[in-house]
């Protein structure tokens, strides 16, 4: 069985009626880890549907420019659907049907997992609903009309801020209701045991293959692995599979919104506090009364006043570094990339992007850096061009 903490962060915060749902998850899971045909199939898929190996690509003219480490970019904005979010619906979605349910439900704050889950119920021929705040179906627009494009039903929900958090809320409370014939496919590192552990697993090939393509490329391990922090996903399957290589620096980007010295922020580790909520024993970010507090970030994938327990071990334990990010440093690493490369990034990348652009130019050439391209930025476009002034619409 896995371990249901990472130190003193993790556990089963839940009513009474999801743990049986739990326990079977667990079970399944358990057991479908070691099934060579499910591994079969899922490798398959990952490999002719999602198009696996993502990418490990020199940014030769960013290197240059900032003259410094050499930059490798993962290429998670390659994938099918636009993100590495695919990597875990798809996982889970398959797990899911093997368990013998009929419909997958999930939380989506900048909208690439409900894309990714939408898509993994499409080609599995199973019901899907995803639930998304008010506030990031005006953000993400383009995201919400792929959703219902792919078949799935959005319910917009307005409670509390209206962002992540709440359709994370939303989502427990669904699936609270129809445990029978019903997965929640959740979208992050987070919540309550087993989740955290299954999303990382499947999410964890990211790692795997940076590390066989760097050894391709330089002979060598990277010095240093960075990736942007919401929930934890994409950041912990970055790291995965170099935690035991002690000499390397993992690097996770929070999103600061206009700061960590102002109320309009999203960086977790930098503000937040350690209490209970969704499920798990994390670091929060909270009011002076210990109540989850609103956070505010450009990134609606960013958006979230948590992090998932293993990141919040990490950082206790010192074997990874989180630096908040504020919007306009994102921005301006967005519009960077775009420019030097020709690669247009998701919002959240760019703030792993943004770190990058500061650390590189005081790291000697012979150095090497991995930015972890969790996305493409097609969804963000709109949103960037309203930040910069510009009357533009989807």
């Amino acid at each position: 069985m896995d371990k249901a903490y990472f130190g003193e962060f993790g556990g089963t915060f839940v009513p009474e009626i999801l743990m049986q749902a739990l326990f079977e998850l667990q079970e399944a899971y358990t057991h479908y880890k070691h099934d060579t045909t499910f591994q079969r199939q899922l490798k398959t898929l990952l490999q002719d549907y999602v198009n696996r190996p993502s990418p490990l690509y020199f940014a030769k003219a960013m290197s240059e420019n900032l003259g410094g480490a050499k930059i490798y970019l993962k290429r998670e904005d390659l994938n099918h659907t636009g993100s590495h979010k695919i990597n875990n619906a798809l996982g889970q979605a398959l797990l899911a049907k093997q368990m013998g349910k009929t419909r997958l439900i999930a939380e989506t704050g900048a909208g690439q997992h409900g894309v990714a889950t939408a898509t993994a119920a499409a080609l599995l021929g199973m019901e899907c609903e995803i639930f998304m705040g008010k506030e990031d179906t005006i953000r993400q627009a383009l995201n919400v009309y792929r959703i219902n494009l792919l078949g799935a039903k959005v319910n917009v929900v307005e409670s509390g801020t209206a962002t992540l958090k709440d359709a994370v809320s939303e989502t427990l409370k669904e699936w609270t209701r129809n445990i029978a014939n019903t997965h929640y496919v959740l979208g992050s590192v987070m919540g309550p045991h087993p989740f955290p552990t299954i999303v990382r697993d499947f999410q964890a090939i990211i790692s795997q293959e940076i590390k066989e393509q760097i050894l391709h490329l330089e002979g060598r391990l990277p010095d240093m692995v960075i990736a942007c922090v919401g929930g934890g996903s994409n950041a912990i399957g970055a790291f995965y599979h170099f935690l035991e290589d002690s000499h390397i620096k993992l690097v996770g980007c929070e999103g600061a919104g206009e700061g960590i010295t102002t109320p309009k922020s999203a960086a977790t580790l930098s503000v937040g506090k350690v209490g209970i909520f969704h499920g798990m024993k994390s670091y929060f970010c909270q009011d002076q009364y210990g109540q989850i507090a609103p956070v505010e970030c450009i990134s609606a994938g960013l958006d979230y006043p948590g992090i998932g327990p293993e990141h919040a071990f990490l950082r206790d334990s010192g074997r990874a570094t989180y630096i908040p990010i504020t919007d306009i440093q994102a921005v301006e690493a967005f519009e960077y990339l775009a420019k030097i490369e020709g690669i247009i990034p998701a919002i959240e990348s760019a703030h792993a992007l943004a770190y990058a652009i500061q650390i590189a130019p005081t790291m000697s050439k012979n150095h090497i850096i991995v930015v972890n391209l969790s996305g493409r930025g097609d969804k963000d476009c709109a949103a960037i061009a309203r930040y910069r002034g510009a009357k533009i619409y989807e």
